[in-house]
């Protein structure tokens, strides 16, 4: 029986890894993983189009990838844990590549977090907030 994970389509800033995310992400995520090795991120950050070139991912990742969008690299089937592997190859902390996919600058993002995270108060549904 699979489970409904549906359910969380109405949560803002939720993105559930499921398998067909990790299906359609494959070759977003071996590309993450080919940053392991230190010829590959030069290779990368030399000229980024034409490495990512040599692996099959669609035109919309590739996009994400050359736009630094990781939000809408996890919309696309990316595991962040695997996009880690992007920014820390440009030398990014994790605190500064997640604080792009919210509306806050590195600081105001890192105080939040520091503050206990961010409140449930107008984040429950994406209906209530006018965005369903």
């Amino acid at each position: 029986m699979k489970p409904n994970f549906e359910q969380y389509d109405d949560i803002p800033g939720t993105t559930i890894f499921t398998i067909e995310k990790a299906r359609e992400g494959f070759h977003l995520n071996q590309f993450c993983m080919s940053l392991r090795s230190e010829e590959n991120r030069t290779r990368f950050l030399a000229d980024g189009p034409a490495y990512l070139a040599e692996w099959k991912m669609t035109d919309e990742q590739k996009q994400a990838v050359i736009d630094r969008d990781f939000q809408k690299m996890l919309d696309l089937g990316g595991n962040v844990y695997f996009l880690s592997k992007i920014f820390a190859s440009e030398g990014l902390s994790y605190v500064e590549a997640v604080s792009t996919m919210t509306d806050m600058n590195v600081e105001e993002y890192q105080q939040m977090m520091i503050n206990g995270g961010r409140s449930v108060e107008g984040w429950r549904s994406k209906k209530e907030r006018g965005e369903a």
